[in-house]
């Protein structure tokens, strides 16, 4: 029998042993050099952890918080009120309050807390809020066009957030350049937060941009060319270091090309685009596009005939033989259409109604209960002449809807887009600014204006200029202006 060391194999494993052994050795033999530790600027603070190596600095002071030391780089440290705490890390910049003392850990230091948030930049007095006309509503603040756009830009529509995380309030306002986001919570301090830009910059169609907003998402459309549809992640203005940034998109559609509007029914997770090419499949009618994947938008059907504007909700009125189902109310350019639009493969008109004097059946809104439906023609009073009217119909019966009254209003501007909260009628009326209709008597033909802001204080001529749109839905009471020359207001009922 072999020896069991003496075996090739054993022998050669022996010898990889010893070499490697020997080297290990060897480097435990070397000298190893000691570790140096760099601080050009002798300030203590390694150059590998210091953001100004260059300069001393020992206190690391980076007033606009990206990683380069105050030392190193050229920067106006404002300080609005001069209480040694920079506006970027002051809870509440306006009033000094160098001990930052914020009793309830909300962000907002109690020297902006005790003021009243209610305290307007311009409260309206004897007919004027600063240089607006007014009735019973205060201007908050202002941030003029070229803030939230860009040189020569103009306003258009606009819609409201309300954080679902934090309850903070936010208008998103388009204009011919792109959305702007603004943070509105603090009404006496908005904050322009930045600007997500148009798909084809320099287009037209750029005059025409919507936005609606559908669990924490915001989507946009435009008539601009091949514009399709931007999806922007409203999450992302919570964290907006420094304001403003200039946004992407988190996705863009093309399923279709240029729109006039969008509409969201929240409560089913659908999106209308309304306004589309007059030769696309539906001729401009509604495209249905599911939204409950808000990063995954899929179409799912349309329904045939141009639609200009429209409201759609999951029904729950006073016509029980459509209660649980989607309806959907088209401001068709010549009539209003009601349609069942709950099988999306399969839409069914339910009704039409017309009215005399149409000029151009422009964008409409269900009073609460569902009884009613208050529409803006947005050339009657070009065509017609007149001050502003709005039509009501009596929407009892979607089956056999009927004329219930016509409102006039006070000055011969365009109305353009109303919405309704409560017993209040929002109307955003273009050279009239916004007015406020009390509709609590609508049943007996009754609506009365209880209150107006003119953000176009000019003139109140039967042209397009002024009030583009008004969101009236923020919990706060604040109510945001869109205007197309003026900006963004934010306005307040008087106490």
């Amino acid at each position: 029998m072999k020896h069991p060391f003496k075996s090739p194999l054993t022998i050669k494993l022996l010898f990889i042993c010893v070499v490697v052994f020997s080297t290990l050795q060897a480097c435990d033999d070397e000298l190893v050099d000691p570790i140096v530790i760099v601080d050009t600027d002798n300030d203590g603070i390694p150059d590998s952890e210091d953001n100004c190596p260059e300069l001393s600095n020992p206190n690391q002071e980076d007033a606009n918080n990206n990683g380069i030391g105050d030392a190193c780089e050229s920067i106006t440290i404002i300080d609005t009120d001069n209480d040694g705490i920079p506006d970027s890390e002051d809870n509440c910049p306006t009033i000094a309050n160098p001990n930052q003392e914020d009793d309830d850990n909300d962000g907002i230091g109690n020297a902006c807390q005790d003021t009243p948030a209610t305290t307007p930049l311009f409260p309206c007095e004897n007919g004027m809020a600063g240089p607006y006309p007014c009735n019973g509503y205060d201007l908050m603040s202002h941030i003029p066009i070229n803030i939230i756009g860009e040189p020569n830009a103009e306003g258009n529509d606009s819609w409201g957030w309300t954080d679902s995380t934090t309850g903070n309030e936010y208008a998103l306002v388009g204009t011919t350049q792109g959305t702007a986001f603004i943070d509105v919570t603090d009404p006496l301090n908005p904050i322009f937060l930045g600007r997500l830009a148009s798909v084809n910059p320099g287009d037209r169609g750029n005059i025409w941009r919507d936005v609606k907003v559908y669990n924490d998402y915001a989507f946009i459309v435009s008539e601009a060319s091949g514009y399709g549809m931007q999806v922007f992640d409203l999450g992302r203005l919570r964290n907006v270091a420094n304001p403003p940034e200039t946004f992407t998109a988190d996705t863009h559609y093309t399923g279709f090309g240029s729109a006039h509007n969008i509409v969201i029914n929240e409560d089913s997770g659908y999106a209308y685009i309304v306004g589309t090419s007059r030769s696309g499949t539906y001729a401009g009618g509604p495209l249905f596009i599911n939204i409950q994947n808000p990063l995954s938008p899929v179409e799912e059907g349309g329904f045939f005939g141009y639609s200009h504007d429209a409201q759609v909700l999951n029904y729950n009125g006073p016509d029980s033989d459509y209660n649980g189902q989607e309806i959907l109310i088209g401001s068709n350019e010549t009539e209003v259409v009601i349609v069942n639009v709950t099988d999306k493969a399969n839409p069914q008109i339910i009704s039409t109604i017309d009215y005399t004097n149409i000029g151009y059946t422009h964008q409409g809104w269900f009073t609460d209960d569902l009884q009613y439906f208050i529409l803006g023609d947005e050339t009657d009073e070009q065509s017609f002449g007149g001050n502003t009217r709005t039509i009501v119909f009596d929407f009892t019966d979607l089956d056999n809807p009927l004329f219930h009254m016509d409102y006039y209003g006070p000055t011969a501007a365009i109305d353009h887009n109303g919405y309704v909260k409560g017993d209040t009628f929002y109307i955003a009326n273009y050279t009239a600014g916004v007015r406020f209709v009390d509709i609590s008597g609508i049943g007996s033909s009754n609506m009365t204006e209880v209150g107006f802001f003119d953000s176009y204080p000019a003139n109140n001529s039967t042209s397009f200029h002024g009030a583009w749109n008004v969101y009236p839905y923020f919990a706060s009471g604040n109510i945001i202006i869109s205007d197309i020359e003026g900006g963004l207001f934010i306005v307040r009922k008087q106490n």
